[in-house]
Parts: structure tokens; sequence; C-alpha cells
């Protein structure tokens, strides 16, 4: 599966950004999708996923109540709605898929990163 991202930006803390991510491929409500986020200088953190439903969600606990992951398999897309940004949440956003459950740390598909930056 090839997973296109989009929708990163600049925005003020505090405010709010829609990533998406889409899918090329007609198996795309078999896999888990999962959002993850690298800072400078840090390793790539996970951040949330969403099972093959759309049921069954996960979050970082940095990011609870603040980020809504969902997705629309009709559309092959994959979304991560998040409010309330902080400066800390400036990364670079990435989402993978893979087979399994939102339980899972390991994805072996990934997409090219969107760049979140939050200002202060």
């Amino acid at each position: 599966v090839q997973l296109q991202a989009s929708g990163g930006g600049l925005v003020q803390a505090g405010g709010s950004l829609r990533l998406s991510c889409v899918a090329s491929g007609r198996t795309f409500s078999r896999y888990v999708m999962g959002w993850f986020h690298q800072a400078p200088g840090k390793e790539r953190e996970f951040v949330a996923a969403v099972s093959q439903s759309g049921i069954g969600t996960r979050y970082a606990d940095s990011v609870k109540g603040r980020f809504t992951v969902s997705r629309d398999n009709a559309k092959n897309t994959v979304y991560l709605q998040m409010i309330g940004l902080k400066s800390e949440d400036t990364a670079v956003y990435y989402c993978a898929a893979d087979f399994g459950t939102i339980l899972q740390k390991g994805f072996g598909n990934w997409g090219q990163g969107t760049q979140v930056t939050v200002s202060s």
C-alpha cells in the first residue's frame, strides 16, 4: 500500500489542523492505520491508531482529549483532527498501515511525512 499524507502547516498555539492520509489500492479496509510524529532530534513516536472498522482507537497520553483519529474506508483515507495544539506538537507527522490491531507497535508501510509547526 502506498500512503500520501497532507494537511500540515504552521499554526498558532491553541489552533487546530486536520491531517489526511490517502492510501492506494483496494485493500485499505484491511489495514489498521496509525499516525506517528518525529520532532527534531527525537525518535519517531506513536500518536494514534484506528482499527479497520474505525470503531477502535488508541492514543498516546500526550494527545488524549486533543486529537481524534478517524477513517473513511470508502475514500481510502485516514484523518487526524488536532485541536488545542501546543508547541511540543511540532513535528513531522507520518501515517502508517499494517495488518493487525490497534495495539501493535510496529507498522510495515509508511507514507512521507507532513510538517506541523506550532508557534507559541
